[in-house]
């Protein structure tokens, strides 16, 4: 791992940026947008994108045969289910609330990691895991009595970060021999061809024209969220040392609390705040461990 250089830090702090300002672009988008439409349409603007950076950084998005079905597999859990559930859960939620149990996902990580490789959790981990349990349940608490659309929102939501995250262990234990461009590519491509087919079956009476704001919200993503956030983030991740990718990722739900409030108005309780300190405290467990320590 090499250490951080002023060009790594300004792009750790687009990074956090571009994907912390997402969360209410993303509840604006799906205000009237039917949410897998706006998810879909996002998704599929973006290859052009990921093509021409693939290109600028002279990265073929060619794929081997042999390596379709490994894809595939990856593609499902990372994009096809990971994102379906959470844009349906952004629809349901605040954009902050949302971005708070998206941002569980390393827990999860680990959880499946201990599940499916019997990989033993230090304390650290066990404590990162209470805390995310906890800041959970109080965001469950509020709304379990009426099981209102908050609730199941918060349901599916945390259903997007399981998924998420154990898509990220099997991206890291089932390695595919291709760049990272192609990879990333290949998963958004076929993830949203997937979704598309779901939204033409769940959302068709739904669908409009998007309006002018509309197609900001939807070019945003496809530029800045999956076009180069995801690129920075696949290529960055593999060369700076864990503490510090670790700490732009805990950054997004911060930023998403309070560009949410600002941006749409939304007013977080005292719940939201809690739960975002024991997130953050839970994040800092697993992500944030001396090197020696860091799953390799």
């Amino acid at each position: 791992m090499r250490a951080l250089s002023r060009k790594d830090i300004l792009l750790l702090a687009l990074l956090t940026l571009f994907w912390g300002l997402n969360w209410p672009v993303m509840k604006f988008g799906v205000t009237r947008i039917p949410p897998v439409t706006f998810r879909v349409m996002g998704m599929f603007c973006s290859l052009p994108v990921m093509w021409l950076l693939a290109r600028r950084m002279n990265e073929s998005i060619a794929i081997p045969k042999a390596q379709i079905m490994p894809l595939i597999r990856l593609a499902i859990p990372n994009v096809l289910v990971s994102q379906t559930f959470l844009i349906i859960g952004v629809k349901m939620l605040s954009s902050g609330r949302a971005a708070i149990l998206s941002y569980t996902m390393p827990i999860w990580a680990v959880i499946f990691a201990c599940i499916l490789f019997r990989e033993k959790p230090d304390r650290m981990a066990l404590f990162g895991i209470l805390c995310a349990a906890a800041g959970a349940l109080l965001l469950l608490s509020g709304d379990f009595s009426t099981l209102s659309s908050r609730f199941t929102g918060t349901c599916i939501t945390l259903g997007a970060a399981a998924f998420w995250g154990y898509g990220t262990v099997q991206l890291k234990r089932r390695q595919i021999p291709i760049p990272t461009a192609s990879l990333t590519f290949w998963m958004i491509a076929f993830g949203a061809t997937a979704m598309a087919l779901i939204s033409l079956l769940f959302e068709r009476d739904a669908w409009c024209v998007p309006e002018p704001l509309e197609w900001m919200a939807i070019l945003y993503n496809a530029i800045f969220v999956f076009g180069i956030a995801t690129t920075i983030w696949n290529s960055m991740a593999r060369t700076l040392p864990p503490v510090a990718s670790g700490l732009s990722i805990m950054m997004v739900p911060v930023v998403g609390v309070f560009s949410g409030a600002w941006i749409l108005s939304e007013t977080p309780r005292w719940q939201d705040y809690v739960a975002m300190l024991l997130i953050l405290a839970s994040m800092s467990a697993v992500l944030l461990k001396p090197r020696s320590s860091a799953p390799k």
